[in-house]
């Protein structure tokens, strides 16, 4: 997928499409493979790649090979969902990790799908895709359900009208399902993905408000499905996202458990 609309593309959406050709799978990429998959010619990819290394978007090493350099980094740790949001959770999620010493995730919310910020997880914990800087469709996850559930309404409705990707019996599959969940989910105040993914994976994830009261976030934590019971994750789950939420400043965590839960 690349960034051009169906106009002439422009320098802007050529430099994203050359940023886009990186991957998690694909972190080292030489010219001409940059060129074929930003669909540029390769005097262009050339050029372009040229001033983002000096610039430095991207680094060369001595094989010739591009990856990611470190100024996007400083740039992206400008950003108010990242850094700053993983540095307030850091001693909650530690503490979240303690109480099973499996997976840990700390994710926010862009369109339909999630982003992991953090991810805090044992050698020998549950398998899980997620990655730090990964996505996941949210109607699939823990952290995902909770944040859909306290998003804008607009935005609800576009993941009720899917389509919404399956992964495994489990997985919510139809508008009605997922509106039945969402508001289970306002209710209780915990989302739980049982086998949406893999079917031998449990998630119990809560949203994190920031200082205006709105959702900002969610923590999660994954464990077996096989000898986890979801009801006995919920505590500290509940704990972890109202200790962040007390750290971001929001005001609803400085109020009881009871009164937060149900908004009043």
């Amino acid at each position: 997928m690349t960034t051009r609309d169906a106009g002439r593309p422009t320098v802007t959406s050529r430099v994203l499409d050359i940023l886009e050709a990186f991957s998690a799978e694909r972190t080292a990429l030489n010219i001409t493979q940059i060129s074929r998959r930003a669909g540029l010619p390769l005097s262009t990819a050339h050029r372009l790649v040229g001033e983002l290394t000096c610039w430095g978007a991207l680094e060369r090493d001595a094989d010739g090979l591009y990856r990611v350099g470190l100024r996007l980094w400083e740039v992206a740790a400008l950003a108010p969902r990242g850094p700053a949001l993983r540095e307030a959770a850091m001693p909650f999620l530690e503490d979240l990790y303690e109480a099973t010493h499996e997976n840990v995730h700390l994710a926010v919310l862009d369109g339909l799908e999630v982003v992991y910020i953090e991810r805090i997880s044992a050698r020998d914990a549950v398998h899980v895709f997620s990655r730090v800087g990964g996505r996941w469709p949210a109607h699939a996850t823990g952290v995902g359900l909770a944040m859909l559930a306290h998003a804008d309404t607009a935005v609800q409705e576009r993941a009720i009208a899917g389509p919404l990707r399956r992964f495994t019996g489990k997985t919510i599959s139809s508008g009605a399902d997922l509106r039945r969940v969402l508001a289970e989910v306002r209710r209780t105040g915990v989302a739980i993905s049982d086998g949406q993914v893999e079917t031998f994976a449990l998630s119990v994830g809560a949203p994190v408000y920031g200082a205006d009261d709105t959702v900002v976030a969610a923590v999660a934590i994954v464990v077996p499905a096989d000898g986890w019971e979801a009801r006995a994750l919920v505590p500290v789950v509940r704990a972890s996202a109202r200790g962040i939420s007390r750290a971001l400043g929001a005001p609803r965590a400085l109020r009881s458990p009871e009164t937060a839960m149900h908004g009043r």
